[in-house]
This record gives structure tokens, C-alpha cells and sequence, in this order.
């Protein structure tokens, strides 16, 4: 089945590019990199091969160095220059089915185009019992800078055209794990807020971050300075602090899924417990029609 195309993935490699060039604004994904470390070193095992996928720098990769739950870490990125193990895209994975034991990624999925896919080829690549973890940019990142030039479009040029990317939605990415075959999957949000002095400074580390404009559907025409300066100014009138700096949110999506092994927690049959609700409540238990009919819990289930 085709799956629609919503990045502009060579670009998007471009952008990348400019950005390492630039020097990039890495603070976002030091603070991930960190967190994924903590969040593989409270996992009580060892994994032999683990791969780091798409991290656009080699700030995971760092954060690991000496970990020793892993024993070889294996470094896949678009971009060559920036010296990873392997240059590889996400939605083509080329690793043999069961080869690794734990895949990691900080900041990369939000901009792949078929993440179904992505996330059938993370689990054939690894073993039994192999770990997938990954963060993610979710839904609720940059609303402040959607708004902005959503008015400040509509007012300058009478309509809207895609400027920030539709981030997946913390509610999908459980459902998209179990699709493709992980179990015990959890997904949790890290909402980070960073102030800057002003907006311009906010679209200058965007673009040190790589994460211009990289939509498919974008429009080719190079953005109106009158565009710029209104969204800039109602940026600073919404979403300034009193002492007038402004504020950028950023929702990290963190999710996580087991490839199936026997070895893993099972839901009990139904009737197997060993202790009764009432005992582990403190309560005593009534049968049904001992109960008065001002107590009975109201119901929305019709009679039949």
C-alpha cells in the first residue's frame, strides 16, 4: 500500500546538512541522549549489538560510550560527513532479520514518511526479546510558532500554505507498536519549554537544528519579508513572558516495544487470581441484591 508523501526527505537531508555547517543548536537532543542513557541503563539486561538510528548527530552514541549493558553499538545516519557506521535511511533498513538485540533513535522518526514501515523493518531486525527504543517530536511542539504564521499568513497573503510539520500524536504511536508486532508497548511525553529574547532567535536555532521547512507540500516560493515580520510580531505579543522574552514548547514522545518472547509478562487467565478484589480493597463484599436501590451505581448500559 503507497503511504503518503509528507517530507521531502532529500531536502530534509540538505537541511541537515546546513545545520551541522552552521553549527548545530544540539541542546534538545543533548537533554534526549541523556535521557535514553538513563532509560537503557534502568533496563536490567545486556544487549550484544544495538543500533542507534538516524540520530541526526553523535550525541546518543556519546551518551553510551562505556555502557555496560552494550556491547557493540552500531551508528546508522542519512548524512556521511557527520562519520556514522553506516550511511542508511529509516525507511530502508538494510539489516538481516534478528541481527540486533536493541535499537535506539532520538529525534529522527517524526520525519519519516511511512513510520508504519519503519517501525515493521525496526522489529524484523531485531532478535527475539530485543528492545526498541525510541523519542520522538510530538503533536503539541512549535504550537506557538504554528499559530503565529498561520495569522500571519492569512493577513499578508489571504491563505495558509504547511510550514510546520503534522508531529505524530502520543495516542497513535501505542496502536502503530502493537501493528507491527511489539508487545508491552509504553509511550510517555517530555514537555520541554525554552525562552528565547526574541522570535528571530527562535527561527535561527530551528534552522541550526535542521528543522526548516521540509514538507512535501510546501510552497516554492521564498517567504514574504511582511509574512516574517507579522508573524514575528505576534509571536512576541502572544507568547512573551513579562520580562519579554518569548516561549518555545517542544513535546518529546518517548515510546518503547519488545519483540515477543516467552520469556515476557502474560495477562492472567480470567478467574486465576489468588486474592479477592474485596480483600485487597479492605472492604467487605455484598452480593448484588443485597445492595439498596440508593446505592446501586448508575449505569448507561440499556436493559434488556
Amino acid at each position: 500500500m503507497a503511504f503518503p508523501l509528507v517530507f521531502d526527505r532529500p531536502l530534509l537531508r540538505r537541511r541537515l546538512a546546513r545545520a551541522a555547517a552552521l553549527g548545530p543548536a544540539d541542546f534538545l537532543l543533548a537533554r534526549t541522549a541523556g535521557d535514553l542513557a538513563e532509560r537503557v541503563g534502568a533496563v536490567k539486561r545486556s544487549f550484544a549489538v544495538a543500533l542507534d538510528l538516524g540520530t541526526p548527530t553523535g550525541a546518543v552514541a556519546q551518551a553510551l560510550a562505556g555502557a555496560p549493558a552494550i556491547g557493540r553499538l552500531v551508528r546508522a545516519a542519512p548524512l556521511a560527513a557527520d562519520r556514522p557506521s553506516l550511511v542508511a535511511d529509516e525507511e530502508a533498513l538494510p539489516f538481516a532479520d534478528a541481527a540486533l538485540d536493541l535499537v535506539v533513535s532520538a529525534l529522527a522518526l517524526q520525519s519519516v514518511n511511512d513510520l508504519p514501515g519503519a517501525f515493521a523493518q525496526i522489529r524484523r531486525a531485531l532478535k527475539p526479546d530485543g528492545l526498541f527504543l525510541a523519542a520522538m517530536i510530538g503533536g503539541g511542539s512549535l504550537a506557538e510558532l504554528r499559530e503565529a504564521f498561520a495569522v500571519a499568513e492569512s493577513e499578508t497573503t489571504g491563505g495558509l500554505s504547511p510550514r510546520v510539520a503534522p508531529f505524530v500524536d502520543v495516542r497513535e504511536l501505542g496502536a502503530l507498536l502493537q501493528r507491527a508486532g511489539f508487545a508491552l508497548p509504553v509511550t510517555d511525553i517530555d514537555r520541554v519549554t525554552v525562552r528565547y529574547a526574541t522570535p528571530f532567535a527562535v527561527f535561527a536555532d530551528l534552522r541550526r537544528m535542521g528543522a526548516a521547512n521540509a514538507l512535501a507540500e510546501r510552497r516554492r516560493v521564498p517567504l514574504r519579508r511582511a509574512t516574517l515580520l507579522r508573524a514575528a510580531e505576534i509571536y512576541a505579543a502572544r507568547f512573551s513572558d513579562p520580562d519579554g522574552r518569548v516561549r518555545v514548547t517542544f513535546e518529546i514522545v518517548w515510546l518503547s516495544g519488545w519483540v515477543p518472547h516467552e520469556s515476557q509478562q502474560k495477562p492472567l487467565r480470567p478467574g486465576s487470581a489468588k486474592m479477592r478484589l474485596a480483600d485487597a480493597l479492605g472492604t467487605i463484599e455484598q452480593p448484588a441484591r443485597d445492595i439498596p436501590d440508593k446505592d446501586r451505581p448508575e449505569t448507561d448500559t440499556p436493559e434488556r
